[in-house]
This record gives C-alpha cells, structure tokens and sequence, in this order.
C-alpha cells in the first residue's frame, strides 16, 4: 500500500510513514502534512532509503507489533545505520528498545525490539490506573532539536508500560505519573528517537514535534 501527499514541491523533506498493519496511519499523516512533510504510506524499503525520515507508528500489544514489523527489521536497521531520522510514536516507540515485560506478564517468552536504544518497557506498578490515558505534562530533560518548544506543554498520552532506558541520558523529557517516567527519548547519537504520547493528537504542542521532527529530516 502507497499513498503520497499532494503539494510535493511546498514540502520541506519526504518523511516514510511504516505501513506494518498497527498504527494510526491517516492521522499520523496528517499531522506530518500539516507540518510541511510529503508523506508516502508503504512498507517498501527501498523507500525507506529514499527519504529524507521514517515515521514508526504504532498502537497495540509490544508482541504483536514486534512480529507484524518482523520481515522489516532489517531494513529499518539499515536506517538507523545510515543515520536517517527514525521516529517511533507509542508502541513504535516503545519497540525500538530491547524488550518489554507485556508478554512476559502474559506468560509468553519475551520477543526482541530494534534494541536501537538499550533498555526494557515495563508496566505501572500496581495500584495506579492503567492505562495512562489523557493529557499530561512534558519536562524537557536534556536538549534535542525534537522538544525545541514544549518544555511545560501538554501531550496526550494512552499506554500501560513505559520506557526504562539503560542509558539515564536517553530519557529527552519526562512526565510524571505518580512515577517520573521518560515521555521522548533517543539514541546517543540523537537520530533515533520516539515519543510516548502520540503527537497526532496532541494539538498545537503535538504539531510542534511534527515540526520539529520534519525540520531534523530537512537538515539532514
């Protein structure tokens, strides 16, 4: 599947949104044009190559978003090797780590992330609500051309586990959930990185990622 945004010659970098069956593609899409992207929907890697960022969304079980993006795993790999912007959004996020504790909790065998940032996805702790659903604050930890301008905004959050990094400097920003938990992380060398809210539905603050985001892949 392929779809491609109209008004190519106004765009400010052509962004690949990863088309693996889980995530909400239109919407993420939309956000990315409003932000100055040319947007194309596929899962064809050599397309993957060819832009100037890649888009991981994701809604879903950490399993299931593993195995769906399975047969892509390499390609993407290949991106972050080539140092083109990766951007990971909820459960994409939370699948460039490691590992997650959700099959565990279930009784099955853990499965492997992009492990493009070291570290495991783990659920609240009992007693809170879960999920984390709703809007909620960002506290900007570190500088990283994604958060330039939201530091103290608000973003809309729905997820039951979240990012442990091995590395405390992965954590961009944080937000606090009864625990202090990181929201945006990345990679050391700062071109692989993901949010944990979902900045499609995150208003002026989400459209601001976008930006951001779209700006990264415009100076690469």
């Amino acid at each position: 599947m392929s779809t491609v945004s109209s008004a190519q010659e106004q765009s400010l970098a052509s962004v690949v949104v990863v088309d693996y069956g889980l995530g909400n593609l239109r919407s993420v899409t939309r956000g990315l044009e409003r932000a100055g992207a040319d947007v194309e929907i596929t899962d064809d890697p050599e397309a993957f190559h060819a832009a100037d960022g890649v888009v991981l969304p994701g809604v879903g079980a950490f399993r299931e978003g593993v195995e769906n993006a399975d047969p892509l795993r390499e390609d993407l790999l290949e991106v972050a090797e080539a140092g083109t912007p990766l951007f990971g959004i909820c459960l994409g996020m939370q699948m460039l780590l490691t590992t997650s504790e959700e099959g565990e909790t279930d009784g099955e065998s853990a499965v492997q992330g992009l492990d493009l940032i070291p570290g495991t996805n783990v659920r609240f702790a009992e007693g809170q609500k879960v999920p984390h659903m709703g809007w909620n604050e960002l506290s900007v930890e570190r500088d990283h051309p994604l958060v330039e301008g939201v530091d103290g905004k608000y973003a809309y959050f729905v997820h039951s586990y979240y990012a442990v990094p091995n590395d405390e400097p992965a954590a961009v920003a944080t937000t606090d959930y009864e625990i202090e938990f990181p929201s945006i992380v990345a990679s050391e060398d700062g071109t692989v990185f993901g949010t944990q809210f979902h900045p499609e539905k995150s208003g002026e603050t989400g459209l601001q990622i976008l930006r951001n985001f779209v700006e990264i892949c415009a100076g690469e």
